[in-house]
């Protein structure tokens, strides 16, 4: 008995998923395009219509380093692979840093090389430590500090300070 075309299809995307992480919509396109495809073979040999000519078909969607970072994978531009993240290692693979990478395909230097749902676990990780108020204390202190040595060194120079120290450390002592 012959198998049905949803059968190959879903067998053939099963092995799919089961070698490659995939969402539910990864999953049913690979599944309708899969499908289609062995259902126009199928007509191509019945002799319905002739089979597709490798010119004639569209060509594939190019990926743009805007759709390259997705939702739950990362795709390499050089390769093609796809994972959670592109790490020094699978790029030292290609003779290049994060820096080159992202110079070569226009990301900006900000931009992390991660999955978005990798991103912002990282980012809610990092408030839950209390990252952002210990950072935004810092800045603060940072700016306190630089505005008070402003408005010191506007009421005297660093040599008359200076100075003033070493009278102080030498001058002698009133009882």
């Amino acid at each position: 008995m012959p198998r049905k075309l949803i059968e190959i299809a879903s067998e053939i995307v099963q092995t799919q998923a089961s070698l490659a992480p995939m969402t539910a919509a990864d999953i049913a396109s690979s599944l309708r395009q899969v499908f289609n495809t062995l259902h126009e073979l199928q007509r191509a040999e019945s002799g319905k219509i002739e089979p597709p000519h490798a010119e004639e078909s569209a060509p594939a969607k190019a990926l743009t380093p805007e759709t390259s970072i997705q939702e739950n994978r990362v795709i390499c531009l050089e390769c093609g692979a796809e994972m959670r993240q592109l790490t020094k290692k699978h790029l030292v693979l290609h003779g290049m840093d994060q820096k080159d990478y992202k110079k070569k395909y226009g990301f900006t230097m900000r931009t992390p090389l991660a999955a978005k749902t990798l991103t912002k676990a990282r980012s809610k990780a990092a408030r839950k430590r209390g990252l952002p108020q210990e950072l935004q204390k810092y800045m603060e202190a940072k700016r306190q500090r630089k505005a008070k040595a402003k408005t010191s060194s506007k009421s005297s120079s660093p040599e008359t300070e200076r100075v003033k120290r070493v009278r102080s450390r030498f001058s002698p002592k009133k009882a």
